[in-house]
């Protein structure tokens, strides 16, 4: 890390409150210049103006759409060259929708699978890649429970989201001994803007908790976190549940 400059952190889904309570968590080790990359020029500047009055974090944001593929590696290298490199790069792009499965409207689906794996493994590529170049860094991949094992009552957002998990596990196992290290984080049901208007089941939690574990993990040298951490040993069971009894569950 820079110690003039602080702790460099570039978000993906700029405007995301896990990832915005992470920057808010690290901002309380030491200060941080934050970078906000999303879709919505308006958003953003609300991210950043929250982010700001504690006096810790400085911010920038710029847009970047996830949908955009052929625009991705610009942008990147556009902020990554302007800090002179990311400490830590947090992937937190993601939209929940088509929970209908089979009767979920075309477009609605589509756009889910687009995003949650397409845009954002997408994005992970390109990070990974912006990384091993400057030869040290942490890739925080905000993945989910739902990718473990898919539940029919969500089965696109779930498969999406594991195709992403998936994916950032390969990688992470492609560049071990690179400087660069990717942690994955597994949260349950979040109570956020994103979930509004659902029941939250039990075992949920909270973007500020889950940016305490991310921090926290920052730390180690684990490569997968579950939050709450009870979570690892529900799927442990579930995962090895043959489908007759698995299709049975209130999941």
């Amino acid at each position: 890390m820079n110690e003039a400059a602080g702790m460099r952190v570039l978000l993906l889904g700029g405007s995301s409150e896990i990832g915005i309570a992470i920057v808010r968590r690290l901002a309380l080790e030491s200060p941080v210049r934050a970078v906000l990359l999303g879709r919505d020029q308006e958003r953003l500047a609300a991210a950043g103006a929250s982010l700001e009055p504690g006096g810790s974090v400085a911010t920038e944001v710029d847009l970047i759409d996830a949908e955009d593929l052929a625009g991705h590696q610009a942008a990147l290298e556009r902020a990554f060259e302007r800090t002179g490199g990311f400490d830590v790069v947090v992937l937190a792009v993601g939209i929940l929708g088509a929970k209908a499965g089979l009767d979920a409207p075309r477009d609605e689906a589509a756009e889910v699978m687009r995003v949650n794996f397409v845009g954002s493994g997408s994005l992970l590529l390109e990070s990974l890649r912006c990384l091993r170049r400057q030869g040290t860094g942490t890739l925080v991949v905000l993945s989910t429970v739902a990718g473990e094992r898919v539940r029919a009552s969500n089965a696109i957002y779930g498969a999406a989201k594991a195709g992403l998990d998936g994916l950032a596990q390969g990688l992470a196992d492609a560049i071990a001994g690179s400087g660069v290290r990717v942690l994955v984080v597994r949260p349950g049901f979040v109570k956020s803007r994103m979930t509004a208007g659902l029941d939250p089941p039990p075992m949920s939690t909270t973007p500020d908790v889950v940016a305490e574990a991310t921090v926290r993990a920052l730390s180690g040298r684990a490569h997968t976190i579950w939050v709450p951490g009870r979570l690892r040993l529900v799927f442990a069971l579930l995962r090895h549940l043959p489908r007759a009894l698995f299709r049975r569950l209130p999941l």
